[in-house]
C-alpha cells in the first residue's frame, strides 16, 4: 500500500515538472524517462499515469514541444506506456494520434532518432490490435512504412559499421517490424495484399545480401503477409519470390557445412518458403528445379539445429513432398 502511495506521488510530480518545465528540455526528457522507469516496474503506474491525464499531455506535447529531444521521449515513453497496458494503447489508437504519427514521419527536418520512435509508437499501436490495423490502413500510415521500407536503407551501402547507415538500418528494420504487425495476430488480409506491392523490393534484396541483419526481417515480413492467404501466396510466386527464396536456400545450406549461422539463417529461410506453399501446392516444378527437397533432408542433418528448427524443416518437408508428389516431380 506504501509502495503504491509512492508511486502515485511519483508520477504526479513528475507530470507537474513536464508542465512547470516547458522552457527547459532536459529536465523534461529526464522526467519522461522517470516516467517510463516507474511504469516499467509497476503494472498499475500505466493506468494511473492514465487516470490523472498524464498520457494525454506526454502525446499532446510529443507533437508540440519544438525540442527534438522532448519528441523523441514522448513518444518512446508513449510506446512504453501502451505496450504494457491496453487501455492506454485503445487510448491512443485514433485517427488523429496516426495523423501526427504521419507529420512526424513526414517532417523534413524530423531525424532519424524521432522517425524511429513515430515507427516504434505505430508498432505498439498495432500490435495485437485490429483496430490499429484498421486506422494505420485508413490514415495511409502504411503507406509511409512501405515508402520507408523502399527507401531507408540503401542496397549499396550496408556496411552498418558506420554510424549513420546504423542508424538508417536500425530506422529500416523497425519499419519491418511495423510492418509484420500491420499484417499478422489478427492476421489482416487486406493489410496484406496492399504489403504484397512492395514485393519486388524484398526480392531485389534477398538477391543482393544475405547478411543475417538483411534476411531475417525480410523473411519475417515476407512469410507474415503470405500466410493464410492463397491469393498473395500466389503473387508472390508469380513475380519470381519463391525462386529467389530458393536460391537463397540452395546458398546458405551449401554455406552451412561446419558455419552454425549459415544453418540458422537457412532455417529462417526455409520457414518463409514453407508459408508460401502451405496453401498453395502448384509450386511442384520450381521446387524440384532447385532440388529443394534434397536441400532440406541434407540441412536437417545439421547436428547443431534444436528441435524447434528441426520440426520447421520437417514442416517444409511435408509441404515439399507434397507440392512435388503432386506432379510426379522429384
Amino acid at each position: 500500500m506504501c509502495f503504491l502511495l509512492e508511486m502515485k506521488t511519483d508520477l504526479n510530480l513528475l507530470l507537474e515538472c513536464l508542465k512547470y518545465q516547458m522552457d527547459n528540455p532536459s529536465s523534461q526528457k529526464e522526467a519522461l524517462v522517470t516516467i517510463y522507469s516507474v511504469c516499467q516496474q509497476n503494472s498499475y503506474a500505466s493506468i494511473y499515469f492514465r487516470e490523472i491525464g498524464g498520457l494525454m499531455f506526454v502525446k499532446n506535447l510529443a507533437k508540440s514541444s519544438i525540442h527534438s529531444m522532448v519528441k523523441e521521449a514522448a513518444l518512446f515513453t508513449l510506446g512504453a506506456i501502451a505496450e504494457r497496458d491496453v487501455y492506454c494503447q485503445q487510448t491512443l489508437c485514433t485517427s488523429e494520434f496516426f495523423e501526427d504519427i504521419i507529420w512526424f514521419l513526414s517532417k523534413y527536418e524530423s531525424n532519424i532518432n524521432l522517425k524511429r520512435m513515430s515507427v516504434y509508437v505505430m508498432l505498439v499501436l498495432v500490435s495485437n490490435n485490429r483496430a490499429g490495423q484498421t486506422l494505420v490502413r485508413e490514415t495511409g500510415c502504411v503507406g509511409i512504412l512501405l515508402q520507408f521500407f523502399r527507401t531507408a536503407l540503401s542496397m549499396s551501402e550496408m556496411d552498418l559499421s558506420n554510424e549513420t547507415i546504423y542508424q538508417n538500418y536500425q530506422l529500416w528494420s523497425s519499419v519491418c517490424s511495423a510492418l509484420c504487425a500491420c499484417v499478422n495476430n489478427p492476421q489482416n488480409d487486406v493489410n496484406q495484399k496492399i504489403c504484397s506491392s512492395v514485393f519486388q523490393h524484398a526480392n531485389k534484396w534477398l538477391q543482393s545480401c544475405v547478411k543475417p541483419e538483411i534476411i531475417r526481417p525480410i523473411c519475417s515480413f515476407i512469410c507474415l503477409t503470405v500466410a493464410n492467404n492463397t491469393h498473395v501466396q500466389e503473387h508472390f510466386i508469380s513475380i519470381g519470390g519463391l525462386a529467389i527464396l530458393s536460391e537463397v536456400l540452395t546458398k546458405l545450406e551449401h554455406d552451412s557445412h561446419g558455419n552454425l549461422p549459415s544453418a540458422k539463417l537457412a532455417v529462417v529461410v526455409t520457414k518463409t518458403l514453407d508459408a508460401c506453399i502451405a496453401d498453395n501446392p502448384a509450386v511442384g516444378v520450381v521446387l524440384a528445379k532447385h532440388h529443394i527437397v534434397s536441400k532440406l533432408l541434407t540441412l536437417l542433418l545439421h547436428e547443431s539445429l534444436d528441435s524447434g528448427e528441426q520440426f520447421s524443416i520437417i514442416l517444409a518437408l511435408g509441404h515439399c513432398t507434397e507440392a512435388c508428389g503432386k506432379y510426379g516431380l522429384h
